[in-house]
């Protein structure tokens, strides 16, 4: 690929692999020249690379993924950088009740449902197209899911937008409208490791969230319906703390889970953009803040990762290589009439908003 001139911004598209049915899945490189690199895949929408410069000028990959599309297909429900939905996260029993109609959806992590059932969102192809201005680059996939898909009512048509600005900010903007009243909430399963993926484990990453309260979760990982307050803790983030201060203090919650793998509430911010969280790496002065339209963030500190796949870097990826930042409406909404809605009629557009600031300090 041609070098850029400092701060130009460019677009490329080249085939990534070809599918057991025969489908092509490309690859979509936005730059900017001198600084950040995004690869984004038209399977899954998925984030396949992010090359960012650490305060020496060398550049690393911070997403944890895969250097062939058979290595996706084969992680299954790994879900690393992908678009999850029609609905990200859990759904207890894989059932809601919708205008008096009892929904039930595909059960596929126990008696519960994860990230949109067996073949989610972050398992197709997504159509794409590119799109370029003065001041961005991005690439627009977009998706069509029937009437019925793994149990969903109502048709949905999806549309996703990554855009890379000038600034180094990577954008991304989600939208979706229906046919039937239906549930949605979409969102990024990118696991970040600024230290470079493959360079050992986040532990020592700072991590802060604006967020006073968090969901606790019953032993299927589903939340009680509790906002617990955060405060004398282990999910208490309102100041910087290292992620692992606290993953082993035997917090039953972290047992649980076996270690960090909550929606935390954030606050209020009435839908507008604005600062959720901001992780950093001290030793390359690489950091990422992340800006959100959304009600909850998911931390996730890849509990479930343990060494068996190898990554982009050609080594493995073991527990704790990787942690996500997911911003979402809260997992189990749908039957908890107090979280923020999910409910999409027709008539009315989703629309769902995440930025990601990279800089160094």
């Amino acid at each position: 690929m041609r070098a850029l001139s400092r701060d130009a911004l460019a677009v490329a598209a080249q085939p990534f692999g070809i599918l057991a049915d025969g489908a092509q899945v490309d690859l979509y490189t936005l730059r900017r020249g001198g600084g950040v690199e995004v690869g984004i895949l038209t399977y899954g929408g998925i984030v396949q690379s992010l090359l960012v410069p650490d305060r020496t000028g060398r550049v690393a990959n911070v997403v944890l993924g895969f250097p062939e599309l058979s290595d996706y297909v084969a992680a299954g429900s790994l879900y690393l950088g992908a678009i999850v939905g029609r609905y990200a996260n859990r759904i207890s029993g894989g059932r809601f009740s919708l205008d008096e109609r009892t929904h039930q959806l595909a059960r596929n992590e126990g008696r519960n449902h994860l990230h949109g059932g067996h073949l989610g969102f972050d398992k197709k192809v997504w159509r794409a197209r590119t799109r370029q201005s003065d001041t961005e680059v991005g690439v627009v996939v977009r998706h069509s899911s029937p009437d019925g898909d793994e149990g969903y009512p109502g048709a949905l048509e999806i549309e996703v937008a990554y855009s890379l600005t000038r600034d180094d900010v990577l954008r991304v903007a989600y939208r979706a409208v229906a046919t039937r009243p239906t549930i949605v909430s979409l969102t990024n399963h990118s696991l970040f490791n600024l230290a470079g993926e493959g360079v050992g484990d986040v532990l020592a990453h700072l991590l802060e969230i604006d967020a006073d309260a968090y969901t606790p979760v019953d032993s299927d990982l589903i939340p009680t319906g509790e906002l617990a307050q955060v405060r004398e803790t282990p999910f208490d983030f309102r100041r910087p703390a290292t992620i692992g201060s606290r993953i082993h203090v035997g917090d039953p919650q972290l047992v649980i889970a076996g270690g960090y793998d909550h929606n935390f509430v954030l606050n209020e911010r009435g839908g507008l953009l604005q600062p959720a969280a901001r992780l950093t790496d001290r030793a390359s002065g690489r950091s990422l803040e992340v800006r959100t339209t959304e009600p909850g963030l998911q931390i996730y500190t890849g509990n479930r990762l343990d060494g068996t796949r190898t990554g982009t870097s050609g080594r493995p990826y073991e527990r704790f290589a990787g942690v996500a930042l997911e911003t979402q409406r809260f997992p189990d909404s749908p039957n908890q009439s107090h979280f923020p809605s999910s409910v999409l009629r027709p008539g009315m557009t989703y629309r769902s908003a995440t930025e990601l600031h990279f800089g160094l300090v």
